[in-house]
């Protein structure tokens, strides 16, 4: 194995623990904790997924360098693929459309209810699912070959 082929597992798996841990996990927690209103926890959460998708969108380009050096298997550039068009998509078409909608929530004066909620968000961890099985599966087979 060489370093950038080392490099593109690290990664891989790096940001899969970070999906894993903050969209999976820290996400779904933080509005069960005692005083936090749905206003508290979508800014924190605008917050953490802001900085989380500055770090996919370095370990992407990792990736894309380590795999250009390394050249691996097809299966393994499909499937870093699929998990950089997700994130790509979530960047460019589904984030906007849940900042928007969290601006009319973090809006709606103290006390009062935001009405109705966003198919939005299901459309997000639907691509977190994907980069999920794609980052999984790249490393697998990085670590195969």
């Amino acid at each position: 194995m060489n370093t950038a082929h080392a490099v593109a597992v690290a990664v891989a798996f790096c940001w899969l623990g970070m999906v894993l841990a903050i969209s999976f996990i820290e996400a779904p927690l933080k509005f069960r904790a005692p005083g936090v209103t749905l206003q508290i926890g979508l800014g924190i959460g605008r917050m953490v997924f802001r900085a989380l998708n500055r770090v996919e969108t370095a370990f992407a380009v990792a990736i894309i360098v380590a795999l250009a050096v390394h050249r691996p298997s097809a299966a393994a550039i499909a499937a870093f693929a699929v998990a950089i068009a997700a994130l790509a998509l979530q960047l460019i078409a589904v984030r906007p459309k849940l900042t928007q909608r969290s601006d009319a929530v973090l809006a709606v004066a103290p006390g009062e209810e935001a009405t109705g909620r966003s198919r939005v968000h299901y459309v997000y961890v639907a691509f977190e699912l994907v980069k999920v099985i794609a980052l999984l599966a790249g490393g697998i087979v990085l670590l195969a070959g």
